[in-house]
């Protein structure tokens, strides 16, 4: 397994060395989820109405239909194969690494709301918890809705082709941080469309300062987690899901609370690129 890993790297380091594929990436995933969230952002219509409610769907695909296209255009059977055993292969994954993806970020949520209390701001919305209260069974739909959308619809592309590319160029921090800022204006237009969290938070906000800083811990953490498990896309998959659907279930959140949360999540970055030694070009990004 090990050695399959070193080979793919280098492979995947040999057929970008012009620079153009992560170029290439970009434009395709930009383009496909811009193409469909554009015209909703113009429409001023409710991102979940009837109309538009698809195109809005469609468009979160973008990432990880590029990252399929990228991976396997005129690649062989064997690596296009190897490439949907990262996607599928939960026993890459180490019961200490699922415990980790299911708890961190509920801890950390909940240690910012238990301080921002603490500290006199009001607490967290917990609008979804109110639902799944009403109506337990409403939790199978936020809970499939939560992994397709943004999860499995992005990270075939962010961590299954873009992060391989940059790690075989830069260390998995700097690799991670150009990530996260690529990953950050690729949601931009989620900041025009009505009905989204983005368009709540509004441009220039504290909350939209504090997503574009958030991105980075997160970023680190995703990478992290992705490099550990042998290079496993359904651990950032699983992560990435985690997070959104923790966010879900305490939104709305206090702009105080959003800041001790990116401060936390920076404390754990932080423990994690202490124990990251940069690997030479071409190497095993672990």
């Amino acid at each position: 397994m090990r050695s399959a890993w070193k080979d793919d790297i280098v492979t995947i380091t040999k057929t970008t060395v012009s620079g153009r594929s992560l170029r290439d990436f970009c434009a395709l995933a930009f383009g496909l989820s811009w193409l469909f969230w554009i015209p909703v952002a113009l429409s001023g219509q409710h991102a979940a109405s009837t109309v538009w409610a698809i195109p809005y769907l469609l468009g979160g695909f973008g990432p990880s239909v590029a990252g399929i296209i990228m991976t396997c255009r005129n690649a062989g059977r064997a690596r296009c194969r190897a490439f949907w055993s990262r996607v599928v292969g939960f026993g890459r994954i180490s019961l200490g690494w699922y415990l980790f993806i299911v708890l961190v970020f509920p801890a950390t949520f909940g240690l910012s709301i238990l301080l921002s209390v603490l500290l006199g701001q009001p607490p967290a919305g917990f609008l979804q918890v109110g639902r799944i209260a009403a109506n337990p069974l409403a939790l199978i739909g936020i809970v499939i809705i939560g992994i397709v959308a943004g999860p499995l619809s992005e990270e075939l592309g962010w961590r299954g082709y873009a992060l391989d590319w940059l790690q075989a160029r830069w260390n998995p921090i700097i690799a991670s941080l150009i990530l996260g800022l690529i990953w950050w204006a690729w949601h931009l237009p989620l900041f025009f469309i009505v009905g989204t969290t983005h368009y709540t938070w509004g441009l220039g906000t504290a909350e939209f300062w504090l997503f574009l800083v958030g991105v980075v811990p997160l970023s680190v953490l995703m990478t992290w987690v992705y490099n550990a498990n042998e290079r496993s896309i359904l651990a950032a998959i699983l992560l990435h899901f985690t997070y959104n659907f923790t966010l879900g279930l305490a939104y709305p959140l206090p702009a105080q609370t959003l800041s001790i949360q990116v401060v936390l999540m920076f404390v754990v970055a932080a423990g994690v690129v202490l124990g990251i030694r940069p690997p030479p070009r071409g190497a095993d990004p672990r």
